[in-house]
């Protein structure tokens, strides 16, 4: 069941800092919560209240010498390919699991800040698949509708926050998995540019294309935790600092957003996904922006070529020793996506960058006429039984708005746009822009989210006034 008090970041540090809440009391109705929760799909591993009365000393011992804590008692699960010390890492597959000494790198940063984790959450197994159900450790099923899919790979993650069970979760995103489970949970998904939250200590998915992602339940809470966690770090080869990359303008005006052409959409067949989508542009256009249409094209082309190019070989490096080993420690899916990499050549490989290339500049001319583009986050969304009936063609549909984000090095943050009648599931629309404009997407992103009227998580429950991050 979900918390009786609000886990948004901003309010409950602001509870604490009033004494209104005690982080000694809250923290156990978390694991209570956690505990009792019956849905087996959402987490890996739970926290006992020991471990979690450990973390809490630790932060209260180091506000007492004087070191900033902001997330003080803020609840948080980590995704199961991300490690956190003394607590198995799995990445849903139970052979590949062992015991880290020490949290990734983003975790660390996280937990000096003050925050608790909870536990580690459901993915796809090794992060391949935008749907949810590819797992040994149960099918993460949509909150709202449980013959739903939760969105992947990122599933637990996000249902954890949309159930109310911690405040914030971090995810992974190389195709889409920070982005698409926000969207069928009513949460927001932040996918940061490349590089400037580190991956030490996270099992890679494609490393030179992943991204540690952060699901909250508000824009502003997400800038918080941007804030906190990212930083270069030596460690990550693909580390990046802020300060180097361009420089855009703050604000803007008036913002342009960029849509698709109308023939280059795709909605299959679902006409409330479209009207939703369509909603949001007039939602930007009441708030002064300026809709520019642009050509998809490029960006179909370059999401396509992430499940058809050599990038499966770089996935397939990951679990090459295992298959070699033990090719049933794979789910029969999992293992059809990964080994297709055994068969990718050089030739193939740099025949795939050199187009890529050439998508790159088609984009740049693209983006260089907006802002960001406003994108559907998925055309629509399935039931798990459709979902299990065709795996793959599904799931390639669900990235058709996604899967290019990181391959052009852009950042994105998905936002809950409404609800479907049929099912009464959420969906959401995604901000894409160039490297380094998160904060001006969490700010537009924070106005459609408000504007949608849909409230945060399950409970749907009201959007608190912003303290000033995001004006």
């Amino acid at each position: 069941m979900p918390s009786s008090f609000p886990l948004n970041i901003s309010e409950l540090s602001r509870l604490y800092r009033q004494g209104e809440l005690d982080p000694v009391a809250v923290l156990r109705n978390v694991v209570e919560n956690v505990s009792a929760d019956k849905n087996p799909g959402v987490w890996i591993y739970r926290c006992t209240q020991d471990q979690i009365d450990a973390q809490l000393a630790r932060t209260m011992e180091r506000k007492h010498r004087g070191i900033a804590q902001p997330l003080l008692g803020i609840p948080f699960a980590g995704k199961d390919n991300i490690d956190i010390a003394a607590i198995p890492t799995t990445v849903a597959c139970p052979a590949f699991s062992y015991v880290p000494s020490k949290s990734a790198a983003v975790v660390q940063r996280l937990c000096d800040a003050g925050a608790i984790v909870v536990g580690t959450t459901n993915l796809d197994q090794f992060a391949a698949g935008l749907v949810g159900t590819r797992s040994p450790y149960g099918i993460c099923r949509n909150p709202f509708n449980p013959q739903y899919i939760s969105g992947g790979s990122s599933s637990g993650s996000a249902v954890a926050v949309a159930t109310g069970m911690v405040s914030f979760s971090l995810g992974t995103d190389t195709a889409g998995s920070g982005r698409v489970p926000a969207a069928f949970n009513n949460i927001v998904g932040l996918k940061p540019t490349r590089g400037l939250i580190s991956c030490t200590g996270v099992v890679p998915a494609c490393q030179s294309l992943d991204c540690v992602s952060l699901f909250t339940l508000t824009c502003e809470d997400a800038l918080t935790l941007l804030n906190i966690a990212e930083g270069f770090d030596p460690s990550d080869p693909y580390s990046r600092n802020r300060a180097d990359l361009p420089h855009v303008p703050p604000n803007p005006s008036p913002l342009r957003f960029g849509v698709p052409q109308k023939e280059q959409l795709r909605f299959y067949d679902d006409a409330e996904a479209e009207s939703l989508y369509c909603r949001s542009i007039e939602s930007l256009e009441k708030h002064g922006a300026v809709a520019v249409e642009i050509d998809y094209a490029p960006f179909a082309e370059a999401a396509a070529l992430l499940y058809s190019g050599p990038w499966l070989a770089e996935r397939f490096m990951v679990v090459k020793e295992l298959l070699e080993r033990d090719p049933d420690a794979l789910l029969p899916v999992t293992r059809s996506i990964l080994e297709q990499g055994r068969a990718i050549s050089a030739s193939d490989t740099f025949g795939a960058m050199h187009r890529l290339e050439v998508l790159r500049q088609s984009a740049r001319r693209e983006t260089a006429k907006v802002e960001m583009l406003l994108l559907p986050t998925t055309g629509t969304i399935f039931t798990i039984n459709q979902v299990q009936a065709d795996p793959i063609q599904l799931n390639t549909k669900l990235g058709y708005y996604t899967n290019f984000v990181n391959l052009l090095d852009l950042c994105g943050v998905a936002v809950p746009c409404g609800f479907r009648k049929a099912g009464g599931v959420p969906l959401g629309v995604s901000l894409i822009g160039p490297a380094g404009t998160e904060s001006l997407m969490l700010k537009v992103g924070d106005a459609l989210h408000r504007a949608a009227g849909c409230g945060t998580g399950l409970r749907r429950m009201e959007i608190p006034s912003s303290k000033g991050s995001l004006q």
